[in-house]
């Protein structure tokens, strides 16, 4: 593959539609006759950059800000690691087979599960991964789109739980996976390498700590990436096809499934922290 005139380092399938020389994304500029490169740009009266095209990724702040009040809603005393003693804001959340099963029908844990942490440090690698994550991604591809793939990545990641595991399970990360399941796959469409972007890495490193760390929801984990990177080709498959729509409809039909997948998987009662 190619390589930016600019950067040696960085392999990109995107060449200038002027000039033809490859050009990376921090290099891209659109024009109405498509990208171009920074000196082929400079020919134009008006262009505007890639980066400066990117919105405020306002479903990324809005999702770290609830995930922060529902941990200052958790418990009045804060534990660094963790604790034992937790309020009832968690044991109404955390989700767990039971609670869930026939006779129960607790289905809210579901989602209430994914924006609980057990501990200071918890939230804040989660939160730490979900702004990096999310101001990659979500600019990249739209507010709709992200949140869509984030709540789809949720849904499965809880199935993932509910099917691997009787333990109960909390946490965002189920969610987070899925947003790099999703990189993956914006990054491939773009021509960059996954590897060098260092999603790829990212990847590896959090599965390892997944199987490596007592006490992790390997399922949610799993079950987080799968759905997001589905939810990810699903959208850029339908947006490939200029209809957007049945991207977000593939994302509705995915989370009904792992909905109704948990439910009915759903026995026994299980401690794990995803």
């Amino acid at each position: 593959m190619a390589t930016c005139y600019r950067h040696a380092s960085r392999e990109t399938g995107v060449s200038c539609s002027n000039c033809g020389r490859p050009i990376c994304p921090d290099c891209m500029t659109t024009t109405p006759v498509g990208m171009r490169c920074p000196e082929c740009a400079k020919q134009r009266t008006k262009v505007v950059r890639m980066r400066e095209l990117a919105s405020v990724p306002r479903v990324t702040y809005a999702l770290i800000a609830i995930n922060v009040v529902a941990f200052l809603a958790e418990q009045g005393q804060f534990s660094f690691y963790g604790s034992s003693i937790h309020g009832p804001v968690i044991n109404e959340g955390v989700l767990f087979r039971e609670a869930i099963a026939q006779g129960h029908h607790q289905y809210w844990r579901l989602v209430t599960s994914a924006f609980l942490h057990e501990s200071l440090l918890h939230i804040a690698f989660n939160m730490y991964l979900l702004y990096l994550l999310g101001m990659m991604l979500e600019p990249a591809i739209g507010s709709v789109r992200f949140a869509a793939i984030y709540i789809t990545a949720l849904l499965v990641g809880s199935f993932g739980v509910v099917f691997a595991t009787n333990a109960p399970s909390l946490g965002a990360s189920g969610a987070v996976f899925g947003l790099m399941g999703a990189a993956v796959v914006e990054l491939r469409a773009r021509g960059i390498s996954v590897q060098q972007s260092g999603i790829g890495g990212l990847i590896v490193i959090n599965l390892i700590f997944s199987f490596a760390v007592p006490n992790i929801s390997v399922g949610a984990h799993i079950g987080g990436l799968v759905g997001g990177f589905l939810a990810g080709l699903a959208i850029r498959a339908a947006d490939g096809q200029k209809v957007p729509a049945l991207g977000l409809l593939a994302c509705v039909l995915l989370s009904a499934a792992a909905v109704f997948a948990a439910i009915a998987v759903s026995a026994t009662t299980g401690s794990g922290i995803a």
